[in-house]
């Protein structure tokens, strides 16, 4: 034993925990969450326009920037679907 090299082991051990998910999530269902959540935002934020009464003006440089990144979300989700059961 004296020529043999011990390689170090700590007296702990690392424990892994379960995984949160038991499947990996799919190009289609990722696509059809951001198509959601682009098509939710962009109807809420026209909403919050409608429904904002009190303020006039219409939609603002902020709200054309935040349109334009849900309408880029929903598309990325749209070109995500067509993919299937590919792992995300």
């Amino acid at each position: 034993m004296e020529g043999r090299h011990v390689p170090y082991r700590p007296r702990w051990r690392m424990v892994y925990s379960a995984p949160m998910f038991s499947k990996s999530l799919t190009k289609r269902q990722l696509g059809l969450l951001l198509l959601a959540g682009g098509v939710l935002g962009f109807v809420a934020i026209v909403a919050i326009d409608v429904l904002d009464v009190g303020r006039e003006g219409g939609i603002g440089p902020a709200q054309r920037i935040a349109l334009g990144l849900m309408i880029g979300v929903a598309l990325a989700g749209l070109t995500l679907i067509p993919l299937k059961g590919a792992p995300a």
